[in-house]
């Protein structure tokens, strides 16, 4: 908790809006998504699926693959608690939503669905979007399907294998659009980067949840902000944005959201 609050007030001070951006991409992005304030009606639908599971008292079986995981203290949680402990924001699921209909990614991959509040906001934002979503413990997967469902999300697609196994058949797909969350430890943190790297193309955009969440997930945050074939990087604190296009020049912002 201090570590966070400290990385909060640096990351502050650090920090500023669109004013002094001098990339025409980054400014348009900041502006035309980060900062759009348009009351896009998918955000009503986003409400209610909250309002539906933070009343849901179920008990589902958690287990934990990864021991870097936020790990709950009892193997057993209501999915009114999985919601507030694990689930994205309606915050972060509004930005998902911005990103997925300012970029229009084709291939959309993410790692670590839940309770499949993310992976639910890319896809109300684009119907054309092929959704990958990749989550190991299928009690959570199955709460997510019944999400989809419900709600006729049909271009989403579940995988139950472990990061390590769902990297070994992805080929040579090129993925658009990459959201990286489940694991927030230094170590795995890097080693599913450098696994989707390879899938990465110049108009690829990869984002790292809570970068500030721990130091390690901080430090793996600032190691692969620093590779080479990493153009443009942006610090929002929540998350970690990056961009591979060769036409800029290596820049890193911080930009309040």
């Amino acid at each position: 908790m201090w570590y966070q609050i400290k990385s909060r007030l640096i990351f502050l001070l650090k920090s500023s809006n669109q004013h002094g951006i001098h990339s025409p991409f980054v400014y348009d992005l900041v502006t035309k998504c980060f900062y759009d304030k348009s009351p896009y009606s998918a955000y009503d639908n986003l409400k209610i699926l909250r309002n539906e599971l933070t009343y849901n008292q179920d008990l589902v079986e958690i287990k934990h693959y990864y021991s870097s995981s936020k790990v709950f203290q009892q193997n057993h949680q209501k999915i009114s608690t999985i919601l507030k402990n694990e689930g994205s924001s309606y915050k972060k699921q509004k930005q998902l939503f911005r990103i997925t209909n300012y970029l229009k990614p084709k291939n959309v991959l993410e790692l670590g669905t839940s309770i499949g509040l993310g992976s639910a906001a890319m896809a109300f934002a684009s119907k054309n979007s092929i959704i990958t979503t990749v989550e190991v413990n299928k009690n959570l997967s199955d709460i997510a399907k019944k999400v989809f469902r419900s709600y006729q999300l049909k271009n989403i697609r579940i995988d139950n294998s472990a990061f390590k196994d769902f990297f070994k058949n992805i080929n040579n797909k090129h993925l658009d659009l990459v959201y990286l969350d489940g694991t927030y430890d230094k170590k795995n943190t890097i080693e599913n980067f450098n696994s989707l790297l390879k899938h990465a193309h110049n108009e690829s955009v990869f984002i790292f949840n809570n970068i500030y969440c721990n130091k390690e997930m901080t430090e793996a945050w600032n190691i692969i902000k620093k590779q080479k074939k990493v153009t443009v990087s942006i610090d929002t604190f929540y998350w970690g944005f990056l961009f591979f296009r060769k036409e800029q020049p290596k820049q890193h912002f911080t930009i309040r959201l």
